[in-house]
């Protein structure tokens, strides 16, 4: 079987949220599943040197544009958080601490949080506030704050952001087919077509 479809995302990006609500389905059409690995595009941009497009003159109006019109395209739930960029640490270790033992239901943790930032506008760069979102898939809110504090937890998404540099990664969504690259939820189509040719 082939190997999964890596999917790198930052909680922060409002392309990672639309990426993350058509990936898994995309993959699955050519029979490959995905690893989602949230990363922290902040410490990618100290290699990158750049910053936040909400920071960036011109490029931040554009994005607010953009993202709401992809919104409409999709047809699914948006709202402007007034928490952005907001700070996806929390949110990143609640990941990566479910992941340790189900990687399923690490995915229904970031789909909660990606769905109330971008779709409900709730800032999730508070940890208690993650917590209670990850207690709607099911889960103990006390026993997900304690799991975002465990040092293990820490150092695998430290493990990571440095594992996505060293891949090349530089922004959110980020997909790699094998060694292939594809930055951006615009390039969704182009990683169908390669899936489904085996490249060119």
């Amino acid at each position: 079987m082939a190997a999964p479809i890596d999917f790198y995302f930052d909680f922060a990006s409002p392309y990672g949220y639309f990426a993350s609500l058509q990936i898994d389905d995309l993959a699955a059409k050519h029979g490959r599943t995905v690893t989602w690995r949230p990363v922290l595009l902040g410490a990618i941009f100290k290699v990158t040197g750049m910053k936040p497009n909400l920071q960036q003159p011109l490029r931040g109006e554009y994005l607010q544009h953009d993202a709401t019109r992809i919104a409409r395209l999709l047809g699914c739930p948006f709202t402007f958080p007034a928490s952005t960029p907001v700070n996806p640490v929390a949110a990143s270790r609640a990941y990566w601490w479910r992941f340790a033992e189900d990687p399923e239901a690490a995915k229904a943790i970031a789909r909660a949080l990606y769905r109330a930032h971008w779709g409900e506008g709730r800032d999730i760069g508070n940890a208690d506030t993650v917590a209670e979102i990850a207690g709607t898939t099911g889960l103990d809110p006390t026993a997900v704050s304690a799991g975002m504090q465990d040092q293990t937890v820490k150092d695998r998404l430290r493990a990571e952001t440095d594992g996505a540099i060293g891949r090349g990664v530089f922004g959110s969504p980020f997909v790699l087919v094998g060694d292939e690259p594809f930055w951006g939820w615009d390039r969704l189509d182009m990683v169908d077509r390669w899936l489904a040719t085996g490249g060119w």
